[in-house]
């Protein structure tokens, strides 16, 4: 149960940009995630601004008080202190709201696509080219963090969406992203 929360806030410098910040930040709490294992970690976004695609300067950790208390006992800031003002684990506030926070994939790459084709379908690359044409890519306008799959080291985009605003949670695990596409996260 996500009874309580962190909120980590990028501090402004002038060597690199917030979303470079943020996607730091991101892939080190999804190393440690992974380290921990347990699913009881979830994130949010609270200065989300949906019609800029911009996820604010705050990442928003959500769980019960020993898991948090657990994360911020491990030494996953280091190399992040002066760029990122760690909060206390402090409760929810009565009567929040939940949302869902998940991640959305695409199928953006046609060159990705007609390889697939080739490799699966045994298909040659004209007949590939003539199934997926170039025109046949689609892009997303959620907000989003560039990262670096640990098990290929291959930059990919982390697109976020924020769900409707409930008023009864949606109790599970998340992600080692601290996503999910079912369980809420408090949302004040």
């Amino acid at each position: 149960m996500t009874t309580h929360y962190i909120d980590l806030s990028l501090l402004p410098d002038p060597e690199f940009s917030p979303t470079l910040l943020h996607s730091a930040l991101f892939s080190k709490l999804h190393r440690v995630l992974v380290q921990l294992g347990t699913g009881e970690i979830g994130v949010s976004f609270p200065g989300l601004n949906p019609q800029k695609t911009h996820l604010g300067d705050t990442l928003r950790l959500h769980g019960p008080q020993p898991a948090l208390e657990r994360l911020q006992a491990l030494p996953w800031l280091q190399g992040m202190r002066d760029h990122v003002l760690a909060g206390n684990v402090v409760p929810v506030p009565v009567g929040a709201a939940h949302r869902v926070v998940r991640r959305v994939q695409v199928h953006s790459s046609p060159d990705r696509l007609r390889r697939r084709q080739m490799r699966r379908h045994g298909y040659d690359e004209a007949e590939a080219q003539r199934r997926i044409p170039d025109g046949a890519a689609r892009r997303l306008d959620l907000p989003y963090l560039n990262l670096q799959s640990s098990s290929t080291a291959q930059a990919f985009r982390l697109f976020f969406e924020h769900g409707p605003v409930q008023t009864v949670p949606s109790p599970g695990r998340f992600s080692a992203y601290g996503l999910s596409p079912l369980t809420t996260v408090p949302w004040f």
